[in-house]
């Protein structure tokens, strides 16, 4: 109980407790706030942005795997760093038995679950494959038995592993009305425990990780040194789309390195770890949701443009609201890039032209104006130049 008790050992649930430092307890839980709000304000555009897809017949299974991993970031950001924002705010435990059981085992599965449907990705086709019937193509079909029964068997092994955390996580007492979450594994589970806390790492991150980086980095090695004829541009799609996977997986282990890290030396009963390197991996935890639906938005080309396209349409929304409004100004300006990409989508064509012949009036009535037109011979202003044609 006294190892439990000294606050240096950091082998609390929920975060770090009895912790004296107020600066920790003032920073740490605005920071993890920011992450939150961020964060789940990126995975939720991401989610909305792949929902589009689909409905549009322009889904993958690909964005079906990530669109998972959004919802798992989702759920660690809403569900999981609130409770440390709090523990650390209070530097006590205040939420009772069951989320004191639950915190840690939670958390773990999501973060496992993700690090294993990042794997799932390299198996996964990275375009909707259509199937032509009578000369016509058919909506996309996508192999959705392989896609629910690899996320089925993901989750079912995240959440059978770490459940020794949900069983040995306890409420203790300090004091008269303070309480701590802390793992407190019994004597004779101790060579069990010792054996877990290796493989558990191993088996739900190092090797996972591992396999997908190495995967992606001999698919993209292939693709540039291997390639004699010239690439279509199926082809390059393929290469970025495997390029924002390999740097998403990259993004994923570096900033879970040092979470794993410090869970591994603590449990397996070396030197004490620092307070701070503990608050330092669980920072890095958190941001790690936010990295991920910032790297798709920049790096993704459909999600970029489909962020372009929730811009725009907030935007139309609000010219259009706006008393004596009727114009898009952000489609009419600037030098039509985005316009182009938007076109590209192919959702609502239809809808999209209509919005561009309202945007070009004048320069519709300028083609119109002289398609067809036939000028006489004696009103012709310029008819050297008729006659340098003849001749």
């Amino acid at each position: 109980m006294d190892r439990l008790m000294n606050e240096s050992f950091v082998d609390f649930v929920g975060g770090v407790q009895l912790h004296p430092g107020e600066g920790t307890r003032t920073a740490v839980p605005v920071i993890l706030i920011g992450i939150c709000v961020s964060g789940a304000v990126g995975n939720l555009l991401v989610m909305l942005i792949f929902y589009r897809d689909f409905g549009r017949a322009r889904g993958s299974e690909v964005k079906a795997l990530l669109a998972a991993v959004a919802a798992t970031d989702l759920a660690i950001l809403l569900l999981c760093a609130p409770v440390r924002a709090l523990t650390y705010y209070r530097q006590s435990w205040t939420l009772g038995s069951f989320v004191c059981s639950t915190a840690d085992w939670f958390q773990h599965a999501c973060v496992a679950a993700k690090t294993l449907t990042l794997a799932a990705t390299t198996r996964a086709q990275h375009n909707p494959v259509a199937v032509p019937t009578g000369g016509a193509k058919r909506p996309p079909r996508l192999r959705a038995t392989w896609i629910h029964g690899a996320l089925a068997l993901i989750w079912t092994v995240s959440v059978m592993f770490p459940v020794p955390q949900f069983l040995f996580a306890s409420l203790q007492t300090r004091g008269a009305d303070t309480f701590i979450c802390v793992s407190a594994p019994p004597a004779c589970a101790a060579d069990f425990m010792s054996l877990f806390y290796k493989v558990y790492p191993a088996l739900t991150f190092a090797l996972p990780a591992a396999f997908t980086l190495a995967y992606y980095v001999k698919t993209l090695h292939d693709a540039v040194n291997h390639s004699a004829a010239p690439r279509s541009g199926e082809r390059q799609r393929q290469s970025k789309v495997t390029l924002v996977l390999l740097c998403a997986t990259g993004a994923n282990a570096l900033l879970l390195l040092p979470e794993w890290s410090a869970f591994t030396w603590t449990r397996l009963g070396f030197h004490k770890p620092p307070v701070g390197l503990a608050i330092f991996a669980q920072v890095l935890l958190y941001s790690g949701s936010c990295a991920i639906p910032a790297i798709l938005m920049t790096m993704y080309d459909d999600v970029r443009r489909g962020v372009v396209g929730v811009w725009f349409a907030s935007t139309c929304r609000g010219a259009r609201n706006a008393p004596g409004g009727n114009r898009c100004p952000a489609k009419s300006e600037g030098n039509g890039a985005e316009l182009g990409g938007a076109r590209e989508e192919g959702g609502d064509d239809k809808a999209e032209s209509h919005e561009l012949e309202k945007n070009f009036p004048d320069v519709e009535h300028f083609w119109t104006g002289r398609r067809n037109t036939h000028v006489e011979d004696d009103q012709d202003p310029v008819p050297w130049e008729r006659e340098e044609k003849m001749l």
